[in-house]
């Protein structure tokens, strides 16, 4: 069994600010720093860290050299990483607030140059019951999806940034879904500000063949089992100072994939990926903040 994540590798432009600009303000930046992002990188290198094999699979420009470098470096299989001619690395443009909450601006670039040629000749070596982990940075998702189905994969959605596009793929061939609140409640159709456990089990009776892993933030995670079975709550692992939570999400995701991928239940894997998110929220920065295993 091999993990595919077919994935997005941005440039991250981090700027802290004591509070997030506002429309038609000016404001001073307090600091300045470049770092490796991307959230298909971020889940790479969590699924790496974590003890998965993984393969990487997308597009860099010639100026995203680097990202690839920290793939390798991490423990990533990059055979599948291509150059795009004639389109930079995507990148994106953060603040970091003083209480280290985030707001990202992205330009997609070479992850938006993903053709059907490139999605055919990365499947070739799969097998059924391989994962694959998607989000929603890269173009080509619904053939990548469909390639997948065809051979019998199991397809791990993450569809951020939540937009109009996630509710055009066939999302009735996913094995799990795995969201936060507001990309659960876009999916499900559920009202604003309803319950949490609501939100999951709406989204469960829309899509009974996949299960929903639902993330809360500081509050926990939620599981529900394909057709309405097993529910799990795991709560936040303590923190004691919250530093950015740029890449928690994608932490939790790459620790979930790479118990689940051993064997562990899904209350198992949630419980490492809440450890390994807890210290990745404790530091700077997106890739750089996500731990080792033997840092859990």
């Amino acid at each position: 069994m091999k993990i595919l994540n077919f994935g997005s590798l941005n440039i991250d432009h981090v700027y802290n600010v004591k509070t997030f600009v506002k429309p038609g303000e000016t404001i001073a930046a307090l600091n300045y720093s470049r770092f490796p992002g991307g959230k298909g990188l971020n889940q790479s290198i969590a699924l790496a860290r974590a003890g998965a094999p993984v393969s990487h699979a997308g597009k860099i420009g010639a100026d995203g050299v680097f990202l690839r470098d920290i793939l390798i470096q991490a423990g990533v299989n990059c055979s599948l990483l291509l150059f795009a001619e004639n389109e930079p690395t995507g990148h994106a443009v953060i603040q970091v607030s003083a209480e280290g909450e985030n707001c990202i601006v992205l330009f997609g670039g070479a992850n938006r140059t993903i053709t059907s040629e490139q999605i055919s000749s990365t499947f070739h070596s799969s097998e059924p019951g391989d994962f694959l982990l998607l989000q929603n940075e890269i173009s080509g998702m619904s053939e990548i999806i469909r390639c997948a189905a065809a051979k019998k994969m199991r397809i791990f959605l993450n569809p951020a940034p939540m937009n109009e596009s996630v509710y055009e793929l066939p999302l009735d061939l996913i094995d799990t879904f795995i969201v936060n609140e507001t990309e659960a409640s876009g999916l499900a159709g559920t009202p604003e500000n309803s319950e949490p456990e609501l939100i999951l089990k709406s989204l469960g009776r829309k899509y009974p063949s996949s299960n929903v892993l639902m993330t809360l933030g500081a509050a926990g995670a939620m599981y529900l089992d394909k057709n309405g079975g097993n529910f799990v709550f795991v709560p936040a692992s303590r923190v004691e100072k919250v530093e950015d939570t740029t890449a928690a999400g994608d932490t939790f995701i790459g620790y979930f994939l790479a118990e689940t991928a051993l064997g562990k239940s899904a209350e198992e894997a949630m419980k490492t990926a809440a450890k390994a998110s807890a210290i990745c929220v404790s530091r700077p920065g997106a890739a750089v903040s996500i731990p080792f295993r033997n840092e859990l």
